[in-house]
């Protein structure tokens, strides 16, 4: 799982840091100088060490966005809070998961893309415009799958540019905000499904509690237990995360 999560980071990240250096001819070192620019060139390269910096910090965001990473965490988000469980299990161990699952879903368009685009570069066989091109189009025929055209037909639409004949006409610029909206709207969606055989259980117990006239001790309190054994016994990890994982295909 470590070389899964070294081989996803890497190859995500060498592909934005391909896309910012522009038409330099190798990736700049990152030094220090303070000091005059005695010629075009060296403002240049350090505007594209400063570009490289920003999009280093701002990668993790990014390669997140273009996951299911979204879909996961906020599905397991609303398991927490449908069981009730308060902070049980913690944003720690729901994170991790959500990751986990997430490497395991994005490995296949990451080794795709590792032996497309960076590997060939490494080896000097194309150049680095050809390699991000070859890529990222793993991850773009994995956003273009989970995405509505009603959602990429919206950012088409703000954008202000012209109808798109093909999927690969496409900028990421518009694919990956209709690729969040889309996952969001589909996490709820599976969120709705998970709440409803809780919400029978606290309905269920608050009509028991009302009719026995208990009206002083709260549902949420006892329904905690029925619920938890509802979820053992149907083995709810089990299916939570077949049904994730299998909703990516």
């Amino acid at each position: 799982m470590r070389s899964k999560l070294l081989l996803i980071g890497s190859v995500v990240l060498f592909l934005l840091i391909l896309s910012s250096v522009g038409n330099a001819q190798a990736i700049p070192k990152v030094s220090l100088e303070f000091g005059k620019a005695s010629k075009p060139g060296d403002l240049s390269v350090t505007l594209q060490i400063v570009l490289l910096l920003t999009v280093l910090t701002l990668a993790p965001s990014i390669i997140l966005m273009v996951t299911s990473f979204i879909r996961i965490t906020i599905v397991l988000g609303f398991l927490r809070q449908a069981l009730g469980t308060q902070q049980l299990p913690p944003n720690q161990l729901l994170i991790s998961l959500a990751l986990i699952l997430t490497f395991f879903i994005i490995s296949p368009a990451a080794n795709q893309a590792y032996n497309n685009g960076l590997k060939p570069y490494l080896d000097e066989k194309i150049t680095k415009e050809e390699a991000f091109q070859k890529g990222m189009e793993p991850f773009r025929k994995f956003m273009l799958a989970q995405t509505r055209e009603k959602d990429l037909a919206l950012f088409v639409n703000l954008s202000g540019m012209e109808q798109p004949k093909t999927s690969d006409d496409i900028p990421l610029h518009v694919l990956i905000p209709g690729f969040v909206i889309s996952e969001l709207r589909t996490g709820f969606m599976i969120a709705f499904l998970i709440f409803v055989p809780f919400l029978v259980i606290d309905m269920v117990v608050a009509s028991v509690l009302m009719s026995m006239g208990m009206m002083m001790l709260p549902p949420t309190i006892v329904a905690l237990p029925f619920k938890i054994l509802l979820f053992v016994l149907v083995d709810g990890w089990y299916l939570l995360v077949k049904s994730l994982v299998e909703s990516f295909h």
